[in-house]
């Protein structure tokens, strides 16, 4: 290599001017070979006589390459003393030439010429001395260059082997740098440097900068190639599915199932955490196989998920008079429940916004508390759902499964939700007072959160897992009795009572409701078939003895299905009449023997005459008021109290109570302190096979113990009620109304009650209150003195000295 390139030195004259071709972006290194184009006329010039000339030139690269003829100043100074191997002409009047490099040289001096640059130039000498750091840096150079080869393409791999024989780090350092991709100046710089260890240096800066970029290109590439193989297969596969689509006779446009699933869960107002926990389980779902299980329970979940209301709302009805009209259309009375929920409702049209009121009703069977749930949701235009808790013993009915378990579901709340679809129904929880309890939890204390104010805003069910928001629905409760009812849960509920109808209210109600409602569903027209109120009346006193009116409306059915036999007989073989011509049917109060046989109940009826031992009580039962006729008499024995009756252990210790007080008033009565010694007492109330309960008889009892042990007769037209303490005093009783509504029934004219209770005759009907004197007493002894139809206290010495009589000793003289 060397021994050549001295020939080639050899014939350069140093000293003689040499034509001079400027090149535009690109640098000839000595010892390289590479084409030329040349197309301008000044170049052309140049190397047509330098080829002519002994084929030396000078080739120097110029500044900027967009110059056609640069000035001396616009050439770099050190260049290529060059050889023209070879020259081409082409058809469009370029110049191919195949030039190679001698040596460096620098411009001294230019000489022009009205063809084209002579230069005058001196030979670069590089400095020959290898070392050890020279070697270094030739060996790293080459590693460099060998990494660069591989990364970048368009370099062959026959350069590679060709530079991998050089061994000279002034000609490799050249050969390599011919071949490096990069721009002008970086590689002028090199060319210009003389220093073999700089230029080195120089170079290996130049690869290792190179190399990064190829590398991030590469992997840009590969990035690049990626999604590209992704996208074509993606398409791919969108045309076979396509083409499947196609043959399933399904149409292009229709959207996949996770499609539409996503979409539905955009739409649906999820709230923030919601929708992102239904975006991932369905992501989730996306992954699995068509037909795993666990698909199933995620669909199924998904499926909950969306059948949730969590957005929408039905408008609530604000008008009061409207909401009033629509209650009265569906309910007689029940005057409280009405103004809670136009209250609720005025409340609600001034705030706009307010929580759902949690309501409990409480009142016997038949009052209409479950029916009153859905005329409140009409009422107020809202959605209506209903759901059973009577004999619920397991805690997941409330609050729902684990999605773990085969055949998870929510709770029946979630489920109510879900039918409603808004999320401000009325939810009614019939039965609350029937909840039972076992191993598997406590569903009362499930419905503690559901039914608070204060934590249903976020009420979590175990197969949702998500808190729901509860704190707009109207939750309606009803209920037979309160005790069953654990404390806590009543705590959260405005319990409301509905006591029992009285005669007057079931007689409305059946004219108003239950017989046009039977009339028109045994087909029957309303001008074709009456009853008179007397009918009514004897129904409502003689066949039923209930609080509330299902066993009416049950008798009064009972009549239309007879009428409508008798309709339908008449009409057999004769054709079907017009309506307008059948015979109108009139029920009165004879006629209901025939349609409805014998009697079923007769009503307790006052004595006929007052007698000693015999007071009439009255009592509250589930099916309304009754009279309780208290008997006791006296008999000859050792101390016995005997009760019979079938008496619970309250209504046996108010007995106990009530022989105590007459005992410690023994004088007052004028009976002898030991006057229980030599006597049997007893007592008892009729209808010994029905259970008895209760304080309020109190005062009825220590009247017959009183009149039977004195020979006073009881007023027969009086019935009393009130719980008796030891020293007298009368207390307070519950379901007076009631009560009193039997006291009327029965004939009686005077009702005596707790002082207490006078408050609570507001609510008692004006017609009952008319036909009873009620008279509020706070002592058994003014009980006593009006009970009976003589006082039945001894008299007292008067200022005069006279003594008083003393009428009951004759009596009592055989008693002791």
């Amino acid at each position: 290599m060397d021994k050549i390139k001295k020939e080639r030195l050899s014939g350069v004259d140093w000293g003689a001017p040499l034509p001079l071709l400027p090149l535009r972006d690109m640098v000839i290194f000595p010892g390289t070979v590479a084409p030329l184009f040349v197309g301008r006329p000044k170049s052309i010039e140049a190397l047509d006589h330098a080829f002519e000339s002994g084929r030396i030139i000078m080739l120097a690269t110029q500044k900027n390459a967009k110059v056609d003829e640069p000035k001396a100043d616009g050439i770099y100074e050190v260049g290529c003393v060059t050889e023209i191997l070879q020259v081409l002409r082409l058809p469009d009047g370029t110049v191919k030439a195949l030039v190679e490099g001698i040596d460096r040289a620098r411009i001294k001096e230019y000489i022009g010429g009205p063809k084209f640059f002579s230069v005058i130039v001196e030979r670069i000498e590089t400095k020959k001395k290898i070392n050890a750091s020279t070697t270094a840096l030739l060996r790293a150079a080459q590693s460099l260059f060998e990494r660069y080869v591989k990364l970048n393409p368009v370099i062959s791999k026959d350069v590679a082997r060709g530079l991998s024989g050089i061994d000279h780090a002034d000609s490799f350092a050249d050969a390599a740098a011919s071949h490096l991709i990069s721009d002008t100046t970086k590689k002028q710089e090199i060319l210009g440097t003389v220093n073999i260890k700089i230029r080195l240096e120089l170079l290996i800066s130049k690869l290792q900068e190179e190399i990064d970029i190829l590398a991030i290109e590469n992997r840009v590439r590969g990035r690049v190639k990626k999604q590209m193989e992704k996208s074509q297969r993606d398409y791919y596969l969108t045309e076979q599915m396509k083409a499947i689509q196609k043959e399933l006779g399904r149409s292009e446009g229709d959207k996949t199932e996770f499609e539409e699933l996503r979409e539905k869960i955009d739409a649906s107002g999820m709230p923030g955490d919601i929708h992102k926990k239904a975006v991932k389980e369905l992501g989730r779902l996306e992954q699995m196989p068509p037909m795993s299980a666990e698909g199933t329970v995620i669909r199924n979940y998904l499926d909950w998920l969306l059948d949730v209301p969590w957005k929408k709302r039905t408008r609530d009805k604000l008008d009061i008079k409207q909401a009033l009209k629509i209650l009265n259309e569906d309910h007689y009375g029940l005057d409280e429940v009405k103004e809670r929920i136009l209250e609720y409702l005025s409340v609600l049209k001034l705030v706009n916004k307010m929580k759902g009121p949690i309501l409990c009703f409480c009142g016997p069977p038949g009052v209409g508390k479950t029916s009153l749930g859905k005329s409140i949701a009409r009422a107020m235009s809202r959605k209506f759902s209903r759901f059973s808790l009577g004999g619920m013993r397991d805690e997941a009915e409330i609050r729902g499964h684990r999605r773990t378990y085969i055949g998870a579901l929510p709770g029946r709340i979630i489920q109510a939700m879900k039918k409603a679809g808004t999320k401000n129904p009325v939810i009614m929880l019939d039965e609350i007072d029937k909840l039972s309890s076992d191993y598997r939890g406590d569903p009362s204390a499930a419905l503690l959160e559901a039914l608070d104010p204060e934590q249903n805003t976020a009420f979590n069910d175990h197969y949702l897992e998500v808190d729901y928001d509860l704190s707009e629905v109207m939750f309606i409760t009803t209920a037979n009795m309160l005790h069953t009812i654990p404390r806590p849960l009543q705590d959260r509920m405005e319990i409301i009572t509905i006591s029992g109808y009285n005669d007057s209210e079931k007689e409305q109600i059946a004219k108003r409701f239950l017989a046009p409602k039977q009339i028109k569903g045994h087909g029957l027209e309303q001008k074709s078939v009456s009853f008179t109120s007397d009918a009514i009346v004897r129904i409502i006193r003689s066949y039923t003895r209930e609080a509330g009116v299902r066993n009416l409306e049950r008798e009064i059915a009972r009549i239309c299905r007879k009428v409508a036999r008798k309709i339908a007989e008449k009409e057999e073989g004769k054709g079907k009449a017009k309506r307008s011509l059948r015979p109108k049917t009139v029920i009165n109060e004879k006629a209901l023997e025939q349609y409805l046989g014998e009697i079923k109940f007769r009503d307790e009826l006052k004595e006929e005459k007052s007698g000693a031992g015999v007071a009439t009580g009255l009592a509250w039962t589930e099916v309304g008021g009754v009279i309780l006729k208290v008997e006791t008499i006296i008999l000859s024995g050792k101390t016995k109290f005997i009760l019979t009756g079938k008496l619970g252990d309250v209504m046996k210790e108010s007995a106990q109570a009530a022989l105590s007080y007459i005992r410690s008033r023994a004088r007052d009565f004028g009976l002898a302190r030991d006057f229980h010694n030599k006597i049997d007492i007893h007592v008892h109330i009729p209808e010994g096979a029905t259970p008895k309960d209760g304080p309020s008889a109190g005062i009825a009892l220590a009247a017959s113990i009183v009149s039977a042990l004195l020979g006073i007769a009881v007023r027969h037209d009086l019935a009393m009620t009130g719980e008796i303490t030891l020293r007298g005093n009368i207390l307070t009783v519950g379901g007076l109304k009631e009560k009193l509504l039997a006291a009327q029934r029965a004939g009686i004219k005077t009702v005596i009650i707790p002082k207490e209770n006078k408050r609570d005759l507001k609510e008692v009907s004006e017609n009952i209150k008319k036909d009873l004197e009620i008279i509020a007493l706070e002592h058994m002894d003014e009980a006593l003195k009006l009970a009976l139809v003589k006082t039945p206290f001894k008299k007292v010495k008067s200022k005069s000295g006279s003594k008083r009589s003393r009428p009951q000793e004759s009596r009592m003289s055989a008693l002791n």
